[in-house]
């Protein structure tokens, strides 16, 4: 079974690298993508998100990576025959802002959303907040 673990990544942390490695155990292949959030302006380049997804995908065979930044996340997974959505969750607020997304997936393309809890050791860090601390 194919999986997608998109994200803006910008800049990929520690907890990204969690959820990656723990949804490569559990998925016969991971594709982890960066991808377009307008609701933030990328403090860096596509180009350098997708060398350190590389980086830290390295030890990981099963994983590919890749970008999409024009279009809906479920326009990706119905062309690349993705069926299952892998994201992080932090916290309750993570979930609340995921749920929507999820059942609109589901909905657009029959997407199921796997949602993986953060390593209580990770819990606190966010791109947002990574970016902020730079």
């Amino acid at each position: 079974m194919r999986a997608l673990f998109p994200g803006s990544f910008d800049p990929v942390t520690r907890g990204h690298r969690d959820v990656l490695r723990r949804a490569a155990l559990l998925f016969d292949e991971v594709v982890v993508c960066v991808m377009a959030n307008p609701s933030k302006t990328g403090r860096f380049p596509v180009a350098e998100r997708l060398d350190r997804l590389r980086a830290a995908a390295a030890d990981l065979g099963n994983v590919t990576v890749d970008s999409h930044t024009g279009g809906l996340l479920a326009d990706y997974c119905r062309r690349a025959g993705i069926d299952v959505v892998v994201r992080g969750v932090r916290g309750i607020h993570d979930l609340d802002h995921e749920m929507p997304m999820a059942r609109m997936n589901h909905r657009l393309a029959g997407v199921e959303t796997f949602f993986i809890t953060a390593d209580p050791a990770l819990r606190h860090v966010s791109s947002t907040l990574v970016t902020a601390m730079g």
